[in-house]
Formats: C-alpha cells, structure tokens, sequence
C-alpha cells in the first residue's frame, strides 16, 4: 500500500478538490498520511490565479527534491490549474513525476503508477465528480466545503480559471444535498457551497430545474443546526430570489462575498467584468435593505492594466461607500494565455503597484477596525470551532457575519453554539464574554 500526502494551496475549491482526490485514491488502494517522510507520493493542488501563488509552488518542489534524494522512488505530483496551465512545463523543468488537471482526478491512480513522468490535463464539458463523496483532509471537524459547479464562463480579462477549468456546469441537487446530510451527521455544523460564481448554478433533469436560491433553500432545510454559507459571488449574477433566501432562513450565514475588483467604470470594462458601478451599487442597497445585519466581503485588484490614479481612488471612494467588512486585496500579476495578457500592456509600474496596493490595505484596515467597533456591546450566536491558537484558555469562532470570535474557554466544546457580548475588538478579531 502506498502513502499520498495531498499538500493544498489556494483557493477553497483546491480544498475541496483534494477531499475528492483523497477519496478516489483511497478507492484505489492507497493510504493518506499528513507525515512527509513516510509519503511514497506527494501531490500538490494549487491555483494559478496569481503568480505568488505559482512562485510559492515552485519553491515548494525545489524543497522536496532534497526528500527524492534521500527517498530516489518518491513521486512528486502537481494538481489543479496550475497543473493545466503550465503542463509539459511542470515536467521537463520542475522534474515532477505528475501532472493532473481538474478534470483528470478519476485517473490520478493510474499516473502514479505509471513508471515514466506522465500529463492528464485534458478538460471535460461534464465532469462534476458528483458520484464521489470527499473525504475531509486536515479540517477542523467543524467546517466543510461542497463543490456545487465547476468551470466558469465569465471570461474576466485577467482570470485564467474559464480556461484552466472549462465550461461552466452544476451538480444535481440530489447530490449536494446527500453530502451536505452526510457531513451533518458526521458533526460538521458549518458548510460552504463553492462555485467560480455560484450564482450560476443550475441543474435541469426532465422537466424540473433548480437555481442556486432553490439549492440554498433545500440544503438550508437539512437541520437549523447547520451553518450553510457559499462562495463567490459575480456581481452581475446576485439574484433578489437569492438575497430574499438568505434573509427567510436564520441558518444561511447574514455574509456574502461579492468581489468588486474596481471602482472604475473604465476598469471594470477592461477587466470584462459585465456591471458598472452604478449596477453593483444597486446589488448593495439591495442586500442593505433587505438583509440589514449582512456582512459584506470583496476582492479589490491594485494597478490592473492601464489603471489611472483616478482609477485607483475611485476604487477607493467605493470601498469607503459600501464600508466592507473585510476584503482580499490583490496587485495585479500577468497571466498568461488570459485576455489582458493578450490585449493589454501591464503597464503600471511594480513600486505603484505596491503604494496602491498599500493604500487600498490601509483603507480597508480602517473600514473593518470600524465595522468591528460597531459590534461593541451586541450579542451574537457564536458557532465554536475549536481553541484558540494564542491563548489555550480560550476558544474561538465565528458569528453568522462569518467574524472571528474570542472567547473564555469554559465547559464549551467544538460544535456548540452560544451566545457572546462583544466587548472589544482589533480590525480583524472581536473579543467577548459568554453570556
């Protein structure tokens, strides 16, 4: 029997894709393990959305060849887009033993065993793995991601995932559903239903179909003791159906992660994003207004291609007018094979890059310390997920508003929901008291 550790970068889909992984793997004869040492097979799932995170691997595999030297029959392996993107590249320059896109999973047994470096990145217009029930690799028991769709057909100008995952294609309910039951009676109390926009979801069988508001709902109804949440969400995609669903169901996290990317018509336009600012506003004063208590999350991009310092400050005014929660803030890396890469100079210089990016951090650092203060003095039901990292007398967790909590540690334990007064806060921690 051999050992596969699956080592995992990135984005909650990458998470996601390894449980699916691990699982047909462990089908197939082998045995998981977290111990590098013991590992027959390593395998790397990552992104390729931005190059830090490539870099990131590169230098990952650069570090394990010190494992091969000792360990000559060791199996190095790459997953994922990464692994779809760069290709023969990853073979004949990075020396790895495996290459596997998203769509390749099924056969990942069959190139470990085979004895020469082998490539599957050959993508499918139906592959969903909707049969295959993950397993859960190094999670806290508590928290858990479902894959409702894969691929995306947005075709944002710097995004290379419609390209590295394909057509856009969804799950049947039935089968999101059934795993969501399963990780429920396992003791996970807090889910996420992933997607590139989820909001796409649609799955049609006979004459009946399903949208992502009527999924929410069916997995919302599984039991009010579990948290469901989703992501991400494209702007131009947010349904009132769906903020309506959020709002009826006490169970469906009061957060929703709606990237912006940019506050400037003539950005959103060049990034291909499919809104202006005036249409993602109204989405806004829509969730504001029927779903008071929502938390609101972004991704904001600095110094995207030919981005014009009143580009930047009106991307700026926007995150002080929506006042995020809290946002992920990127300065804009070339991808290659992308539109933007194709069509448009990356023409900003690094050092501006990086005071944009800096600027946008601080403002955002500001905006979440005040959202934070806010919550000063008001009691929320809080999900425990385990102990804090800092302090092995507390605990921590996180509030519907999907915010960090700490908390005395007391006679709770992982699982439990209790209720909390905040009574003091960071920008990205609220501290309170077990009522």
């Amino acid at each position: 029997m051999k050992n596969v550790l699956i080592e995992t970068y990135g984005c909650q889909m990458n998470q996601a894709d390894s449980g699916i992984v691990g699982k047909i793997l462990q089908d197939n004869g082998f045995r998981l393990t977290n111990d590098e040492r013991e590992a027959d097979v390593i395998l790397i799932n990552t992104c390729a959305v931005r190059d830090n995170a490539e870099k990131r691997i590169h230098n990952r595999v650069h570090d394990l060849k010190s494992l091969k030297k000792r360990n000559p029959l060791l199996k190095i392996g790459i997953l994922g887009c990464m692994a779809e993107r760069l290709k023969e590249s990853l073979i004949k320059e990075d020396k790895v033993d495996i290459v596997a896109g998203p769509d390749s999973y099924r056969r990942i047994h069959d190139l470990i065993n085979t004895t020469e470096p082998s490539v599957d990145v050959e993508l499918s217009k139906e592959e969903t793995y909707e049969d295959i029930v993950p397993v859960e690799i190094n999670t806290d028991g508590i928290s858990a991601f479902i894959s409702i769709m894969r691929g995306c057909e947005n075709f944002c100008s710097y995004c290379v995932v419609p390209y590295t995952r394909g057509r856009e294609r969804s799950r049947s309910p039935k089968s999101v559903v059934e795993q969501a039951e399963k990780l429920f009676s396992e003791g996970y109390r807090d889910i996420t239903l992933l997607g590139q926009n989820v909001n796409s979801y649609f799955y049609k069988e006979g004459e009946q179909t399903t949208n992502f508001a009527q999924l929410m709902a069916m997995v919302a109804q599984i039991n009010p003791l579990l948290r469901v949440r989703f992501a991400t969400s494209h702007p131009k995609d947010i349904s009132e159906e769906l903020v309506d669903t959020i709002a009826k169901y006490d169970n469906i996290c009061k957060y929703i992660h709606l990237p912006v990317q940019s506050g400037s018509n003539n950005m959103l336009k060049t990034m291909n994003r499919k809104y202006t600012v005036e249409d993602y506003m109204k989405k806004i004063e829509m969730i504001r207004t029927k779903i008071p208590d929502c938390a609101l999350s972004t991704d904001v991009i600095a110094g995207f291609c030919g981005e014009t310092e009143q580009d930047h400050k009106q991307t700026i005014d926007i995150m002080k007018k929506v006042g995020y929660d809290s946002a992920y803030m990127f300065k804009y890396s070339d991808r290659p094979g992308t539109l933007a890469s194709k069509k448009y100079k990356d023409n900003i210089d690094e050092k501006e890059k990086v005071r944009r990016l800096e600027e946008i951090i601080e403002v955002q650092r500001e905006l979440s310390l005040q959202s934070n203060k806010r919550d000063i003095g008001k009691v929320f039901e809080v999900l425990v997920e385990g102990e804090s990292k800092r302090d092995a007398r507390k605990l921590y967790g996180r509030t519907s508003q999907n915010k960090v909590v700490i908390f005395d540690k007391d006679n709770n334990t992982k699982g439990d929901y209790i209720k909390v007064r905040i009574d003091d806060c960071t920008s990205a921690t609220l501290f309170g008291k077990k009522l």
